[in-house]
C-alpha cells in the first residue's frame, strides 16, 4: 500500500510540473540555494579540496556524493511541485566545478526542465564557486561575466567572484547577480569590510547596468554572510526595507528584510537564526517599470520573499532540532541536505 501511494504521489507531482511547464508567462520562480560544499570526489590541482576526497578527513566517496545528489534532486523537485513549476532560474553556491553542475541538471526528476549552466571558476582557495541554472524556454540568455572581488593592498587574498548573467524573460531585460560573499571567519566585525567590498562590486555593477539599460530588471541573490539589516546590505549595497522606497531603476528593495525582523532565518548558529540568503530586486521589478513583469506575492503569502524550510529539511531531534539538516557536522556525515534553507521569489505580470 505504501509503495502504491508513493507512486501515485510521484505521478501527481509530475502532472503538476507538466501543467506548470505548459503555462509559461503567468508566473516565474527564481530560487537560490547554498548547496553546502558540493565537491566531487577527485582531488583538483591548485585548490584545498583534500578533505572532500575518499582519502580525506570526510571520507568523501561516491556513495556519499550520490546521497548528496539525491537530496538536491528531492529539494528542487519538491520546491517545483509546491510552486507549480520548475524555477525559471536557480542560483547556487558552494559548488566545486562544472562537473557537479552537469550532474545536477542530469538528475532524472530535473531533466524535463532542461536546465542550462552558467559557471566560471572562481579564485577561491577552497575551489568553491557560484553558478546559475536556467531554463532556456523561459529565460533567454544573452551574456554573462565574472566580476572579481579583490583587495588592492592584498593580492594574495582570494574569494568568490560575483556572477552576472543577463538575458530576457518575455522580451523584458533581466540581470541576475549570484553571490557568495566572504565569510565571518575571524569575527563579524573584523571581517565586515570584506563583505562591504563585495557589496561595493555589486552596487557599482548595478549602477552601470541601469545607466546603460534604464529598463533593466535586476535580481541580486546569494549567501551574503550578513543579515538584511547589516551594513554591507543595508548601506553599501543600499537594499531598502520598504517596498515604497524602491521606485527608480537603481533603487533596491530587499523582500527578506521584513522576514528577518519577524525572526525568520535560513541558517542557525548558537541557537539563533540568521538570514544570510537574500534575494534583492530593483525598482523596475517593484513597479513593473516599462514592462509588465514584476515582483509578485500570492494572496496566501505573508511576505514577498520565501524561505523553503519544509520539515524534511530540518533536524527533527537532538541538540540541533529545527536547524537545517546538513550534510556534515564536523567530519561526521549526517546524510542531510545543506546548512542553509533555499529561498525563492515570484515574478509575474
Amino acid at each position: 500500500m505504501r509503495k502504491s501511494l508513493h507512486i501515485i504521489g510521484v505521478m501527481v507531482l509530475g502532472l503538476v510540473l507538466c501543467a506548470g511547464a505548459q503555462n509559461p508567462g503567468k508566473r516565474y520562480t527564481v530560487a537560490f540555494y547554498n548547496l553546502e560544499n558540493l565537491f566531487d570526489t577527485i582531488k583538483s590541482p591548485g585548490v584545498n579540496d583534500e578533505e572532500f576526497t575518499p582519502e580525506g578527513a570526510k571520507n568523501w566517496n561516491s556513495q556519499k556524493y550520490g546521497k548528496k545528489m539525491s537530496n538536491i534532486e528531492e529539494v528542487f523537485y519538491k520546491l517545483s511541485a509546491d510552486t507549480r513549476a520548475y524555477p525559471a532560474v536557480i542560483g547556487v553556491s558552494e559548488i566545486e566545478n562544472r562537473n557537479v553542475l552537469e550532474d545536477i541538471v542530469a538528475l532524472p526528476k530535473l531533466q524535463k526542465a532542461n536546465y542550462q549552466i552558467v559557471h566560471y571558476d572562481s579564485p577561491d582557495k577552497r575551489g568553491v564557486d557560484v553558478a546559475l541554472l536556467y531554463r532556456p524556454s523561459q529565460f533567454r540568455l544573452e551574456g554573462s561575466a565574472a566580476l572579481p572581488v579583490k583587495l588592492v593592498d592584498n593580492p594574495d587574498w582570494k574569494t568568490r567572484d560575483v556572477l552576472m548573467v543577463w538575458g530576457t524573460i518575455e522580451d523584458e531585460p533581466f540581470y541576475f547577480f549570484v553571490n557568495h560573499w566572504p565569510s565571518r571567519l575571524g569575527g563579524q566585525q573584523q571581517s565586515e569590510y570584506l563583505r562591504e567590498l563585495a557589496a561595493g562590486v555589486v552596487r557599482h555593477a548595478v549602477d552601470s547596468v541601469v545607466a546603460a539599460r534604464p529598463d533593466a530588471k535586476i535580481v541580486i541573490m546569494g549567501d551574503l554572510n550578513d543579515d538584511p539589516t547589516d551594513r554591507s546590505i543595508a548601506v553599501t549595497l543600499g537594499a531598502r526595507a520598504k517596498m515604497s522606497e524602491a521606485k527608480g531603476a537603481a533603487d533596491l528593495f530587499n523582500p527578506f528584510n521584513e522576514m528577518h525582523r519577524k525572526g525568520f532565518g535560513t541558517l542557525a548558529y548558537q541557537d539563533a537564526m540568521n538570514l544570510f540568503d537574500n534575494m534583492i530586486v530593483n525598482g523596475n521589478l517593484v513597479t513593473g517599470g516599462s514592462g509588465k513583469l514584476k515582483l509578485y506575492k500570492p494572496d496566501t503569502n505573508r511576505f514577498y520573499g520565501n524561505i523553503y524550510d519544509r520539515p524534511f529539511l530540518r533536524q527533527q531531534s537532538g541538540q540541533y532540532k529545527n536547524y537545517p539538516l546538513r550534510t556534515f557536522v564536523g567530519n561526521n556525515f549526517q546524510g542531510g541536505y545543506s546548512d542553509h534553507f533555499p529561498v525563492f521569489l515570484y515574478i509575474a505580470k
